[in-house]
């Protein structure tokens, strides 16, 4: 009971740490991060729809795949998914509250933010799903850090989407993909023993 407990507390405290990144640093200042989460803020940006829910709908094709592959990371991850992307939803109120921070610093907070809430949730066996959960599947299979991978899916993400925004908007996004990418290395990086 207590593992089941302490994971459904660092869903919880993840999705909080995801939403308030985006919601309160991200979108003010119309800054992209990478993976699924980019792809629900380039459709809230392009066409005003929500990100939450754009970001379930992008996932289901991902959650398929675990579905037939990766059993325990469908399950692992649907909570994950279900839950960060109604608290993105549900966070949006506080947009209109954010700090008014020079944008750089908004979205390397913002990267702090989401790279944190996602970290601890990669470190209790769920995630947000979408890339993440894709990420984690690679990353079990090349040895590879899953937040390198991250990264990685970030980078292509924001480099598919250069054409719809500004360079400004680019290069601050690429902070925030960074920033996430850093704290979702740290935070999921085991202490080795010597």
């Amino acid at each position: 009971m207590k593992p089941l407990l302490k994971k459904a507390m660092m869903i919880i405290l993840g999705s909080t740490l995801i939403s308030l990144g985006i919601n309160f640093f991200l979108i003010p200042d119309h800054v992209l991060d990478g993976g699924m989460i980019g792809v629900g803020l380039i459709f809230n940006y392009v066409w005003g729809l929500k990100v939450g829910l754009t970001i379930i709908l992008c996932s289901v094709p991902i959650f398929l795949v675990a579905w037939f592959r990766y059993r325990l990371y469908f399950y692992n991850s649907l909570h994950g998914l279900l839950i960060s992307s109604f608290f993105i939803d549900v966070f949006h109120v506080l947009r209109p509250y954010h700090l008014p921070l020079d944008p750089a610093m908004s979205s390397i907070a913002g990267g702090m933010f989401v790279g944190g809430g996602i970290g601890l949730m990669l470190r209790n066996d769920t995630s947000t799903g979408g890339t993440d959960l894709l990420a984690q599947m690679i990353a079990d299979v090349s040895r590879l850090n899953v937040g390198f991978v991250i990264f990685l899916i970030d980078a292509v993400v924001i480099g598919m989407s250069g054409y719809l925004f500004s360079t400004e908007t680019l290069l601050l996004s690429a902070m925030a993909v960074l920033s996430v990418a850093l704290v979702t290395m740290i935070t999921t990086s085991k202490p080795t023993l010597e």
